[in-house]
């Protein structure tokens, strides 16, 4: 077995870990609002907690990924992200739950970035969106057995011991990570020549992007129209996940009255739809890329279509009244989102040079994931002031998804770093001109 087969093995299962930990807090919120006797409004600021502390450390983990390398990062992340899931377990009170949360998701931060990260060092640039897709694939999986687990911890003992036992997981994983992972390929003594050879040859072969052959200063990438289209893209497929993430298992049960193990095996299935979506799309997008030979065009395909299906769906899921039919409709909307979710990543990993990789990145990621602390609390808002009613909030994310789909279509072109740095404001004026 190649040696960065057995990276991506890893990282698809920190991506699982990092979703189950993650997921396993929505599933258990019905039992969680019960105890601290929380309102929608109040549900949704706890649910957005994670993500005070996540979007800035995406950046923060990123830029850190650079300096001292993906390896120690990770490690870092998740044995301290384990420890503080395990505490939400012993939380007793609204502020402790709060402060808990956000340095949960601070922890959590660093993580999709280095992924990208590991992936630019070990994977040819032909085979990056694929690898990309199978190790995010851990996500949804885990967001799907997510339910299914934390329901039967919880109903074999309680919440509590539910968040304790998942802690485990994590400390086991960080373990193989560093026995198994360096930084770079020649780095590890197990990497194979022909590994080596492989990579080096596709990168001698790959497409010439000036951009990444060339010292460019990080602020250079931040102003770029490529960069932020992106980032507003990936803001769009993370407003409509983190709605179904945080929101959809309480849908369930208080619009639907799903009990906990309906609501569990209900939520799931999305999730597991989701998983399939997310390693077809970089399949999917390396296909067109193959056969085009066109390379931002195959991932810019993916993410027009891959949202404008995925918002359709989901104001659909949000308008019937059948359970079923809202589960089936929200379950292909998971899989268009996640068709279109590894691409993001691949742009920037193809547009940006390998030592700025993690830092841009890693604000791409910060501007992708201000949608956490969006969504849930404009959820829980929208809940609470339409007497119950979550329509509002299924077309609004249906709508965030139109609007990222036309970002990437109007604004994503290759960087020319020949010209000076042209921000998204003059490219809009540009555009009003022609």
């Amino acid at each position: 077995m190649k040696q960065r087969n057995k990276i991506i093995t890893l990282l698809f299962i920190a991506s699982i870990i990092n979703y189950l930990d993650r997921a396993a807090f929505s599933v258990a919120m019905p039992y969680i609002k019960d105890y601290l006797q929380l309102s929608p409004a109040e549900i949704g600021v706890m649910l957005s907690s994670f993500f005070f502390g996540y979007a800035l450390f995406n950046f923060v983990g990123g830029y850190l990924s650079d300096i001292y390398g993906p390896r120690k990062v990770m490690a870092i992340a998740m044995l301290t992200w384990s420890l503080f899931c395990g505490l939400t377990g012993v939380a007793f009170s609204y502020i402790i739950l709060f402060i808990i949360r956000v340095i949960f998701g601070m922890s959590e931060g660093p993580v999709s970035t280095n992924i990208n990260k590991v992936i630019t060092h070990w994977i040819p640039i032909h085979q990056r969106a694929r690898a990309i897709g199978i190790a995010n694939a851990g996500n949804p999986l885990g967001g799907a057995i997510a339910g299914p687990i934390v329901g039967f911890l919880i109903i074999m003992w309680n919440w509590r011991v539910a968040f304790i036992i998942l802690m485990s997981l994590g400390f086991v994983w960080t373990f193989f990570w560093l026995k198994n992972f360096t930084d770079h390929p020649k780095d590890h003594p197990k990497t194979q020549p022909i590994e080596i050879e492989e990579f080096e040859t596709a990168l001698h072969n790959a497409p010439v992007n000036h951009d990444t052959q060339t010292k460019l200063p990080f602020r250079f990438y931040l102003t770029q129209p490529l960069v932020l289209a992106t980032g507003m893209a990936f803001f769009a497929i993370n407003y409509i996940l983190y709605f179904f993430l945080t929101w959809f298992p309480s849908y369930l049960s208080m619009a639907k009255g799903l009990n906990i193990a309906e609501m569990s095996i209900a939520s799931s299935i999305p999730w597991l739809l989701g998983s399939v979506g997310m390693v077809m799309g970089g399949a999917v997008s390396d296909y067109i890329y193959k056969k085009s030979g066109r390379l931002l065009f195959s991932r810019k395909l993916l993410i027009v279509v891959g949202l404008i299906a995925s918002s359709i769906c989901i104001c659909i899921a949000g308008i019937v009244d059948s359970v079923t039919f809202a589960v089936i409709m929200m379950s292909f909307g998971i899989f268009f989102m996640y068709l279109a979710a590894s691409s993001p990543w691949s742009i920037i990993s193809d547009s940006i040079s390998a030592d700025k990789v993690g830092g841009v990145g890693g604000f791409v990621h910060l501007l992708a994931n201000t949608s956490g602390m969006i969504a849930p609390i404009l959820t829980g808002f929208i809940v609470q002031y339409s007497g119950g009613s979550f329509i509002s909030a299924f077309v609004l994310a249906g709508i965030v998804g139109i609007f990222g789909a036309l970002s990437v279509a109007l604004f994503v072109k290759p960087i020319n770093s020949n010209k000076k740095a042209q921000p998204l404001t003059d490219t809009l004026t540009n555009l009003r001109k022609q």
